[in-house]
């Protein structure tokens, strides 16, 4: 399964998700999906409501990400699905 990469912002009411599509051709378009999801009841005793999806080439996901990060967000992980569900 491709790796994804996860922002939290600082109020932890809104997750972004960064996954490659892998049906981009190799070195010649990648492109990113970006994901964002409203958290709903406690942070990590369920997924969040995934409320949209952009798909973005893979420099400008990198700037997003790295933007995202200026602006207080951190790195979080899939906590959800640790236990299985």
């Amino acid at each position: 399964m491709t790796k994804s990469y996860w922002l939290i912002n600082s109020k932890r009411t809104e997750v972004k998700r960064f996954i490659k599509n892998d049906k981009s051709v190799e070195g010649v378009f990648e492109y990113m999906f970006v994901d964002t999801g409203k958290i709903v009841g406690v942070f990590g005793k369920e997924p969040p409501v995934m409320t949209t999806t952009i798909s973005v080439d893979i420099d400008l996901a990198r700037e997003i990400y790295e933007r995202l990060i200026s602006h207080g967000w951190s790195k979080t992980e899939e906590v959800w699905n640790k236990n299985g569900r």
